[in-house]
């Protein structure tokens, strides 16, 4: 399986094809606190939409569409997780145009340390 631009490899589990090792791990901790009660309503690749399309100067412009990892309940508060190795440099605005249009929900970057999960 080729891997993405940043070096991740694609990985298989469950079935599922997942775009990294550490976005399958995570999707398997997930599954176990979702079995636990911890969390519920677990679902992958939820999309939404940042930027609606439209037209500047008699030219149309697509939206904007943000694609993230996991999306579950905790606590009865929508999450919607974004696994990455590292925060990519546009990660800040695209929490920001998340927010903005979606002020119920929480966005986290997850990422994986040498002592195990860190949420931002």
């Amino acid at each position: 399986m080729r891997g993405n631009k940043y070096g991740a490899k694609k990985t298989v589990k469950d079935g599922i094809e997942f775009a990294s090792k550490m976005e399958a791990e995570r999707y398997r901790m997930l599954m176990l606190l979702e079995r636990a009660g911890e969390i519920s309503e677990l679902t992958l690749q939820p999309a939404f939409v940042l930027v609606e399309p439209f037209t500047k100067m008699g030219k149309k412009k697509r939206g904007i569409k943000y694609t993230a990892d996991f999306m579950y309940k905790e606590n009865g508060q929508v999450i919607v997780e974004d696994v990455k190795g590292f925060a990519a440099r546009d990660f800040s605005l695209r929490k920001t145009l998340f927010d903005v249009r979606n002020p119920d929900i929480i966005l986290r970057l997850v990422t994986m340390t040498g002592g195990g999960w860190k949420v931002k």
